[in-house]
């Protein structure tokens, strides 16, 4: 897996999060990760086909994408992560994706993007690990969103 595939998505958060989260966030270390099922935590995830496949992971843990979604509501307090707090996540993941094959295209690179789908930690039956080129991104203030690319 080619480190340069992740920096379309990177790019793309960083630029999707300011506009809607309206903070800078700042990138972690990137490294080769292990994705594991993590209690309280929420996944977006997005496949790709064309001429890169796989999965897009976005991880987040459960109070994170709380605050992210409260303010994503106009600062309207979420407590708990309900249809909507879900359909608002999962839309940033979308939008994150989405920006990122418009990059890959200008590069060169013919993609399709899945719809999102949102899974929580306590939803999953049978998962097995696997491995990931992984970024986190750290939001000042609100926490850490990572990146986890799996694409062939």
């Amino acid at each position: 897996m080619k480190a340069e595939v992740i920096n379309p998505f990177l790019e793309s958060a960083r630029i999707v999060i300011e506009q809607v989260i309206q903070v800078s966030p700042s990138a972690g270390t990137l490294g080769i990760k292990t994705v594991e099922l993590i209690h309280g935590h929420i996944w977006i995830q997005i496949g790709m086909t064309g001429q890169l496949s796989g999965n897009i992971i976005f991880g987040i843990q459960e109070t994170v994408a709380l605050r992210m979604v409260s303010i994503m509501m106009g600062g309207y307090v979420m407590t708990e992560m309900d249809e909507m707090g879900q359909s608002a996540i999962s839309e940033l993941g979308n939008m994150i994706s989405g920006n990122a094959s418009t990059i890959l295209s200008n590069q060169g690179v013919s993609v399709d993007i899945t719809p999102p789908k949102v899974v929580k930690s306590e939803q999953i039956t049978s998962f097995l690990p696997q491995k990931a080129l992984s970024i986190p991104l750290i939001m000042d203030g609100i926490g850490e969103l990572d990146i986890q690319v799996m694409i062939s």
